[in-house]
């Protein structure tokens, strides 16, 4: 299900593209397997590892040599496959230019690139790793975001599931009733998980518009990192997401005491490391979500005015 959706399908680069868009020129899928020996990966447990070692994966994104070897090709802007080599470091990574990036009418003010960054930058003020490190930097086709590959455990237990539209099974929690073809309904539904738990709060300080069921990757030291957060922090009210199953349940003691850290940082050092990437106008309603949500004291309800699950949904 979901965490496979992360494993890319690459095509080789034509020799010499000037722009992403030259080298974008084949959007066939490949087959499993398609890579080929030059295509270098990692494993499970090697990227976790790196992950969690914030300041070294940090340094190593913005100061190591970047390399291209292909493009994920299902994505709807650039997304390039890439190893980033340092002090006889290397490691796989996603590189997304600002120059592969397509206009957004809702989206007007700078670039899904800076917004990646800036979504890193505020996950990390959480105290919460749920977002793998992030970087912005040059590159191959210009000024890009640079974030650390996390290789999924596909033994991980499943985080989404359809069952019986009667009800959820114990542990799990309610979405929204799916047709499945021949005039049957499922219940669609998302573990009742305290990662998932702290990523619906996250992405409602976010206003992220695109938590689909494939955007977030289990590791293989237990933690859940969340992807794809180029569509954040929109100042109209845009929350789409699966992570629907805590809307209106107070919000846990652990998660009043990271708002309240944040709401002092967002007047501090975390607005002035979020200003490159954000207007002034995002920066304020990204304190006023986070002050909502302190006043209310629960997890927000989806909205009547914008569609709240993401299509499609994995």
């Amino acid at each position: 299900m979901p965490p496979r959706e992360r494993l890319p399908a690459l095509n080789p680069q034509p020799d010499g593209p000037a722009t992403p868009a030259a080298a974008d020129r084949d959007t066939r899928p490949a087959a499993a397997g398609e890579q080929g020996a030059d295509v270098p990966g990692t494993d499970p447990a090697t990227s976790a590892a790196l992950a969690a070692d914030t300041a070294v994966a940090l340094e190593l994104l913005r100061s190591g040599t970047l390399t291209v070897h292909g493009r994920v090709t299902d994505a709807s802007n650039a997304v390039l496959y890439c190893t980033v080599a340092l002090d006889g470091l290397t490691a796989p990574c996603v590189y997304k230019p600002v120059t592969g990036e397509r206009p957004l009418w809702d989206f007007p003010d700078g670039t899904l690139a800076g917004r990646e960054v800036a979504a890193h930058e505020l996950a990390a003020a959480t105290g919460w790793p749920l977002i793998p490190p992030t970087v912005l930097r040059e590159g191959p086709y210009g000024a890009g975001m640079v974030q650390l590959w996390i290789e999924p455990d596909l033994d991980a237990p499943e985080l989404l599931a359809l069952q019986d539209p009667a009800g959820p099974e114990p542990g799990w929690l309610p979405i929204i009733r799916a047709e499945v073809g021949e005039g049957r309904t499922a219940l669609l539904v998302h573990r009742d998980d305290q990662r998932l738990r702290r990523l619906a709060v996250l992405d409602a300080v976010l206003n992220n518009a695109d938590r689909k069921g494939g955007h977030w990757l289990p590791a293989a030291d237990g933690r859940i990192y969340g992807i794809d957060h180029g569509v954040t922090f929109a100042v109209p009210g845009k929350l789409r997401t699966l992570l629907w199953g805590w809307a209106e349940q107070p919000l846990q003691d652990e998660a009043r005491e990271v708002l309240d850290r944040l709401a002092a940082d967002l007047d501090a050092d975390l607005a002035d490391r979020l200003r490159p990437h954000l207007t002034e106008a995002e920066l304020a309603a990204t304190r006023q979500r986070v002050a909502v949500l302190r006043r209310s004291g629960r997890h927000p309800l989806p909205s009547a005015d914008w569609p709240s699950i993401p299509w499609p949904p994995v």
